[in-house]
């Protein structure tokens, strides 16, 4: 049986919220089997819980914001994208503020704090979301697409005409039948335009930004030290974004999904677009490991 997933134990890590600028307590607990995802203001009275879910990402400005009523919880995808890659169903997210730490600006000190904590198989079989029909969605030169596929693979494009910017290094197609999660996407940060700062700030948003937790480029170059850690690391950022987006959803996707210059807003209207006509998917769960499709068999091991 392809089982689910939770944490062995605890764990817990202090950073900033790359929006907000205000510092966050972030605590990773175990959580029992068909508990998904879960977040929860730990500052708040009650401890207001959200479930993940596509309906509750009210707010995609620069990330994806679970919304309800007063109450947030920013900036999850990098968080969302290391669960994904490591296979984690269940858990418990606690923070004491409105964002996530964003941490080095990439999803690799959350695969370090998950790979900490360590993994454990859960007596009850993963569900998957396996994609039957092709769903689109389409705003001007933007576009992003789910189409069926026995896997999960991801064809991804952005279009930046700057310098920092090769044009052979903003496309990638990735089959994750033969793609290391962690070594190919989690390391790669996110990035911004130093000439976009001033504007963010007034609007609330990058308060907390630095070059060391984002690639920062001016009008030519990056200015960070030690430059790029992929040559198209702008490229596999949208990657690990999508993928987190995507796995919003609550369960992993067997899926194609492809894209053009998309980003938070589009992956979420993808997500609802899939669920709002049940024809276009089906659950399904696996009773042997060897029936699961090949792009779920390279997940670490089961404790770390």
């Amino acid at each position: 049986m392809f089982s689910q997933r939770t944490l062995k134990s605890a764990v817990r890590a202090v950073g900033v919220g790359l929006h907000s600028g205000e510092r966050v307590t972030l605590v990773m607990k175990p959580a029992p089997v068909d508990h998904g995802i879960v977040f929860a203001r730990s500052d708040l009275p009650g401890s207001r819980l959200f479930k993940v879910g596509p309906d509750l990402v009210n707010d995609t400005r620069l990330s994806s914001t679970l919304v309800d009523g007063e109450v947030r919880v920013g900036t999850i995808e990098h968080l969302m994208s290391a669960f994904a890659g490591l296979g984690i169903d269940n858990v418990l997210v606690e923070v004491d503020a409105p964002e996530m730490p964003i941490m080095d600006g990439s999803a690799a000190p959350f695969i370090y704090l998950i790979q900490s904590a360590g993994i454990v198989d859960q007596p009850a079989p993963k569900q998957f979301v396996r994609v039957l029909k092709t769903v689109e969605v389409v705003e001007g030169d933007k576009w992003v697409k789910l189409e069926p596929h026995n896997g999960y693979k991801i064809s991804l494009t952005i279009d930046f005409q700057h310098p920092a910017f090769k044009k052979s290094a903003q496309t990638v197609v990735l089959d994750f039948a033969n793609t290391n999660y962690v070594s190919e996407i989690s390391r790669a940060r996110t990035f911004g335009f130093i000439h976009e700062v001033e504007y963010m700030r007034m609007h609330g948003l990058a308060r907390g930004g630095s070059m060391e937790n984002a690639i920062v480029i001016d009008e030519y170059r990056v200015l960070n030290e030690g430059g790029l850690r992929f040559e198209d690391e702008f490229v596999r950022h949208k990657v690990l974004d999508a993928i987190g987006d995507l796995y919003i959803l609550g369960q992993p996707l067997i899926a194609a999904f492809s894209g053009y210059k998309s980003g938070h807003a589009m992956n979420n209207k993808l997500l609802r677009a899939l669920l709002a006509d049940k024809s276009n998917y089906e659950l399904v769960s696996f009773d042997k490991r060897e029936a699961v499709p090949s792009a779920f068999h390279d997940l670490p091991p089961l404790t770390i």
